[in-house]
This record gives structure tokens, C-alpha cells and sequence, in this order.
């Protein structure tokens, strides 16, 4: 195994095993982020949420795999087209914990954040160790101002998947970030 393999090797383990999530992380000059999104081969050449690219993804419709809505829903999302995420997202067939958790975040980022915070609980009641929806419901709490709530979910990060993982370190990034805007003003 080179040098860069056993470096890249334990990142690349927790990336794979916390599945998704947002603000890149850095690690030997290495930019690592706890969202991974989903790849399509056919659509991932073309800017995301373009015209050319939704041209390629398709419109929303019931036709559609639960993977190519959640494609589809997961980058727009991350775009800032949340409406039309949501309008993928809702059409999957199966709302696993993560179409659940890109709901949340997309109707967060439309600043209803009341309504996302049980769209997160969902996700995690389905599957309590998604932490990439622990740390989106973390961000949810400090958007509140309930940080308290914000450092309850990230030691629940921390028991699931440890200090080093990504959605950890970019949850504390924001509690950190939320704590430093609070001393100044």
C-alpha cells in the first residue's frame, strides 16, 4: 500500500460509512466534506442544477428509481433550488432516511425550520446511527438558538461514530461558529 493509500484509507472509511452530508473538512491539504453526493454516470459532466443538467436528470415523475429521484433531489438541494429538490424528493417511492434527511434540509434552507425538525426525526427514527441527519438537525437547533440541543446531537455523533468523523467535525465546526457570533453581539 503507498504512502497517500494508508493516509487516505481511514478518511475514505468514514466518509463511506457517514454516507453524506456538508462543509468541507480538511486533512493533510486534502478537502473532505461529510456530503458525499450521489454519482450518475450520464448527468455528472454537466453543472449541477443547470438547465443542461436537469435537461439530462429529467422531470420529476413517479417513473423514476427511488436513486434517480434521490440524485436528482440530493443536488439541487445542495444547489439552493429547494423547492424543486423537494418536488424529486417527495416523489420517491421508499423515504429512507436519507431522501428524509434532504426534505429536512431542503425545507431548513427555505427557512421553515419547525417543520424540518420532525422530517429529521423520521430519518433518524428510522435509522438512529444516519448521522449526516444528526448534524443536519444540529445545525436546525442552532438556527433556533438552542444550542444546548445542537451539542446534545453531536455527542450523539460522537457515540456513533467518533470524534473524527466527518459529520462530527462539521457540526462542531457550526457549534463553535454559533458560540463565537454569540460572544460578539
Amino acid at each position: 500500500m503507498t504512502t497517500l493509500a494508508r493516509r487516505i484509507a481511514p478518511l475514505l472509511a468514514v466518509l463511506i460509512g457517514t454516507a453524506m452530508a456538508s462543509a468541507p473538512l480538511h486533512a493533510d491539504g486534502v478537502t473532505f466534506s461529510k456530503d458525499v453526493g450521489p454519482n450518475s454516470a450520464a448527468c455528472d459532466s454537466l453543472a449541477k442544477g443547470t438547465a443542461a443538467w436537469t435537461s439530462c436528470v429529467g422531470r420529476a415523475n413517479t417513473a423514476m428509481s427511488d436513486d434517480e429521484l434521490f440524485y436528482a433531489g440530493y443536488w439541487l438541494a445542495k444547489s439552493g433550488q429547494y423547492e424543486q429538490a423537494i418536488s424529486y424528493l417527495k416523489l420517491a417511492h421508499k423515504k429512507d432516511e436519507r431522501v428524509l434527511t434532504y426534505i429536512g434540509y431542503a425545507t431548513r434552507k427555505m427557512g421553515d425550520v419547525e417543520h424540518a425538525l420532525p422530517i429529521y426525526r423520521q430519518a433518524l427514527d428510522l435509522n438512529p446511527n444516519y448521522v449526516v441527519a444528526r448534524a443536519y438537525l444540529g445545525e436546525a437547533f442552532l438556527s433556533l438558538g438552542e444550542p444546548t440541543k445542537a451539542r446534545d446531537e453531536l455527542a450523539e455523533i460522537e457515540r456513533r461514530c467518533g470524534a473524527t468523523c466527518a459529520a462530527y467535525a462539521d457540526l462542531k465546526g457550526h457549534i463553535q461558529d454559533f458560540e463565537a457570533a454569540s460572544k460578539k453581539g
